[in-house]
């Protein structure tokens, strides 16, 4: 067998990088935000025992439980057809990300515990969250647009309220307002969840106002 010569080298090396640099990077996408202020945080944390919550898998439609973001473009005449972006992908599944925003989001909003990440008392009751993304259309450079139903269940004694929100967040730019939008969507929700869940706490009766940014969404 005759050795290899420097110039077969020289060509093996271009060709694996002209290969690397064909392949584009992959970028990925958090739905975590910064913590914020919240009065309901204050009431919380002035009761007697910590409110224990537990978020349960969230259900989504199955063409968006995938770490890929799934968008539609704007003036591209094929208002149908959806796009699944290889390139810009969720940190996880999107319908994990989503569990994990909203579990994160809602104890920080009413300074709970997390029931994944703590015991608790056999007598502690735990609110357990259950929510569904059932409508949802992410089109860049225009809008997202959502509608995420829950129902709250304590229980110690089945008390339990169910509601929904039909949001609609405009975006601009490209991939990075579409995260952005749904970030925000996303914290809206949270806002919401969190609110009927202290009305169980106190005792009060649970209202329930649709949030809609934008009349007749759907």
């Amino acid at each position: 067998m005759k050795p290899l010569t420097p110039g077969i080298f020289y060509m093996m090396g271009a060709l694996l990088a002209a290969g690397c640099a064909s392949v584009p990077d992959t970028r990925f996408y958090t739905l975590s935000a910064p913590s914020k202020q919240s009065e309901l945080k204050d009431v919380s944390e002035g009761s007697r025992a910590p409110i224990h919550i537990e978020v349960m898998p969230v259900n989504v439609p199955e063409r968006l439980a995938r770490p890929q973001l799934v968008v539609h473009s704007r003036g591209s005449g094929q208002e149908t057809q959806l796009f699944i972006l290889e390139q810009d992908r969720w940190s996880s599944h999107f319908n994990k990300e989503l569990r994990d925003a909203f579990a994160a989001g809602i104890a920080d909003q009413i300074g709970a515990v997390n029931e994944a990440r703590a015991a608790r008392k056999p007598d502690q009751p735990v609110y357990r969250i259950a929510i569904e993304l059932n409508q949802f259309d992410a089109v860049v450079g225009d809008k997202v647009a959502a509608r995420f139903n829950w129902a709250i269940t304590r229980s110690t004694d089945g008390r339990g309220a169910v509601c929904y929100a039909v949001i609609s967040e405009p975006v601009s730019g490209g991939i990075e307002g579409v995260v952005k939008g749904v970030q925000r969507a996303v914290s809206s929700v949270v806002v919401e969840v969190s609110k009927n869940l202290m009305e169980l706490e106190s005792g009060r009766a649970v209202t329930c106002v649709p949030q809609r940014k934008v009349d007749d969404i759907y």
